[in-house]
């Protein structure tokens, strides 16, 4: 399944009562998953009054060739922008395009991505494109990898940007059960070495193995990631709570994994916050109990709360996801 055209025409996913939505009296659910179609990875931000969610396409890694996005007013009706970004403008992509990590900047939209389950020796890894809209279409950056090497022991793939209070932009990333970050110059268009010179710090955690991301709350920096292996049933989500966006980041547990009476496979996470609040929704993959492809996962919403001592509740996942929420 490729394709081969970018649209800008959108297609509005109204969903379908029973299937997606869920509605009690006046109360209106999104439903999970929250839209259709095999979906995994899937990175959600919000721009202005908009939610956005930009997955993986979740299909064999030969047939992974594009990305769609997904955005809604609020959280129930999502829109489907599709082939925001293909290989046929990422000449140096060929299959396996992965994970988006999106953000905003200087009034452009970037797009990171990992392409070509790239193996030393290989041309492929972390890519950025651009764009002047957040539904698209993306163009490529660079005309070549932004980081194509392994280092560290990490495959540079399931990258996160994360812009800290001063202005820096630090990109968490790698496969392979390690990860490292860096440090982005001012357009995106390199990394840059960090104030001691090095270009590359690894920062893997305990049980560590792929999809970091990063947020900060009450001076703190919450760094949480995916364990277990992809395509089993105890794939989940850690994380870590350090004083500085370089750790250490000293494993405090799982927050979100498999429930036998909903879904396994829950992982490769984001996180939405509503500004001004401090409502947090995460936004995750899990395959359904009835489906055991390995490449049937579903991109699926529910609420993530804090204890009074800011540790991360366990998320309790659900069928019928969130209520419907816009941003003022």
């Amino acid at each position: 399944m490729k394709t081969t055209v970018y649209v800008i025409a959108t297609l509005t996913l109204l969903i379908s009562c029973g299937q997606q939505q869920k509605q009690t009296g006046e109360i209106v659910k999104s439903g999970n998953p929250i839209f259709e179609g095999w979906y995994a990875d899937p990175e959600g931000i919000i721009y202005d009054d908009t939610y956005w969610i930009y997955p993986t396409w979740s299909d064999a890694f030969d047939n992974q060739t594009f990305f769609d996005c997904f955005s809604s007013k609020d959280l129930v009706n999502w829109t489907k922008h599709a082939s925001i970004l293909d290989n046929n403008e990422v000449k140096w992509a060929k299959r396996a395009m992965w994970a988006p990590a999106v953000i905003r900047k200087d009034g452009k939209y970037y797009l990171f991505f990992g392409a070509n389950d790239v193996h030393e020796g290989e041309i492929g890894g972390i890519g950025v494109a651009v764009s002047d809209r957040p539904e698209g279409p993306y163009k490529d950056l660079l005309g070549k990898p932004l980081i194509n090497d392994i280092v560290n022991g990490a495959q540079p793939i399931d990258q996160f940007v994360f812009r800290d209070d001063d202005g820096k932009y630090y990109m968490y990333y790698g496969g392979w059960k390690h990860c490292n970050m860096v440090l982005l110059n001012d357009d995106f268009t390199a990394i840059v070495p960090f104030e001691d010179g090095e270009m590359y710090k690894e920062v893997t955690p305990e049980n560590y193995v792929e999809g970091p991301f990063m947020f900060k709350k009450n001076g703190k920096y919450y760094f949480m990631w995916s364990e277990g292996g992809w395509t089993r049933d105890d794939y989940s989500v850690a994380y870590a709570i350090a004083d500085s966006p370089f750790g250490p980041f000293n494993r405090i547990g799982v927050i979100l994994q498999q429930d036998l009476e909903i879904a396994t496979g829950a992982g490769h996470h984001s996180l939405m916050q509503i500004p001004g609040t401090e409502d947090y929704y995460i936004v995750y993959h899990r395959r359904p109990l009835d489906n055991k492809g390995r490449d049937h996962r579903v991109t699926c919403i529910d609420q993530m709360t804090f204890d009074e001592n800011g540790f991360i509740n366990p998320i309790v996942m659900t069928f019928e996801g969130v209520e419907a929420r816009t941003i003022k």
